[in-house]
């Protein structure tokens, strides 16, 4: 997917970076067999999420007009298309 702007946003560079810390807190306590450390970094995780989505809603994930289009060529052949074994 070359040029794709696919993930490319300071949204979900912020979320990714997020749940990658709080999967390494989460792991770091799950060696050490504290299950409020680990649970701790579960949170995080979730946190992640909802960072990104607010993110995105202020404006700073990938906007809707730029989602990617649906060729003419591909609609249409797709379209037009018959299903398997309803040839004559």
């Amino acid at each position: 997917m070359a040029g794709s702007s696919h993930g490319h946003t300071p949204a979900a560079w912020t979320g990714v970076t997020i749940a990658i810390i709080g999967f390494t807190v989460a792991g770091a306590f799950m060696v050490m067999a504290e299950p409020l450390g680990f649970w701790a970094g579960m949170a995080i995780v979730a946190l992640s999420g909802f960072v990104g989505l607010a993110m995105r809603a202020a404006g700073l994930g990938r906007p809707k007009a730029a989602a990617r289009p649906v060729h003419q060529a591909t609609a249409s052949a797709t379209a037009t298309r018959e299903p398997a074994g309803a040839e004559g």
